[in-house]
């Protein structure tokens, strides 16, 4: 298993310091990752095409490949032209994905809005995500469902909509801490998922005290966690990169911190603490 860390985690850093991709490449490089998890608003407003051929160049020179490419996608949209507006975003990012030499792009389903429901959204997400396989079946790209928000974010739920869309390029980014947002254990929801998995984010949540002003994630039960470093949390880690192992997993643990901490410190230790547990 190879270890990168997702610019997401860097968020706090990159708007306090504004940076670029390849300033978040440069800190990469630093903390001796293996790859890098890019996402698909942190473009320039410029030419992306030349963008996409720098920061190859960029990662080329500092030994890095790109982990997955992420697509901030939403298929549970009433309108039918909004609904074909993401799955442009969605091939589009099949097609950025394979420039950046990666075969994984990381998509939503979709998210709680007005009285929608996982029921009323399930067909929704089978269709997009049906839209797009025949696509990246052809380019050898897998389209990773992240366990993402409070309408689609359990395990059985994940697992349904694989099953209903039914390509062997459809499978499971598995995001080890947005499983507590729905209140399902993550050690559980590995052990149904482990066979659909081919991305993992490293992540961590431990509930907010009463005594505490910071802004949290509100869960389905209303209850507010707070991201910490990995470790620090409710997540069996520890279990699941064994598990992880057992399964012959040969994909990226990619790190993805959400707390209030300073990002480059957090995400330091974040990486010391995963190559101990992949020792």
């Amino acid at each position: 298993m190879k270890i990168s860390v997702s610019m997401y985690s860097l968020a706090s850093a990159i708007k306090k310091e504004n940076w670029s991709i390849f300033d978040f490449i440069d800190y990469a490089a630093d903390i001796s990752l293996d790859g890098v998890e890019l996402l698909d608003f942190y473009w320039s407003d410029g030419d992306r095409d030349k963008e996409i051929q720098h920061v190859n160049q960029a990662l080329k020179e500092k030994g890095l490949i790109v982990s997955a490419y992420d697509v901030s996608n939403n298929f549970v949209k009433e309108s039918a032209e909004d609904r074909r507006l993401e799955t442009e975003k969605v091939l589009e990012g099949i097609e950025t994905a394979k420039k950046l030499g990666t075969n994984i792009v990381r998509v939503f389903c979709g998210d709680l809005h007005g009285g929608l429901t996982y029921e009323d959204g399930q067909s929704w997400i089978v269709e997009g995500l049906q839209q797009c396989a025949g696509k990246a079946e052809e380019e050898g790209v897998y389209l990773a469902i992240e366990n993402h928000g409070l309408l689609a974010g359990k395990s059985e739920q994940v697992k349904e909509i694989i099953g209903k869309v039914n390509s062997p390029y459809v499978g499971s980014t598995f995001d080890t801490g947005n499983f507590l947002l729905v209140h399902e254990d993550p050690l559980h929801a590995f052990n149904r998922l482990k066979e659909e998995i081919v991305h993992v984010h490293f992540k961590d949540f431990r509930k907010k005290e009463a005594s505490e002003s910071l802004k949290g994630f509100k869960s389905t039960q209303g209850v507010e966690l707070i991201g910490t470093v990995p470790g620090d949390g409710q997540v069996d880690l520890a279990s699941i990169v064994k598990g992880l192992k057992e399964a012959n997993y040969q994909g990226f643990l990619s790190i993805e911190y959400e707390g209030h901490e300073d990002a480059k410190e957090s995400n330091e230790e974040a990486v010391r603490r995963l190559k101990k547990l992949l020792e």
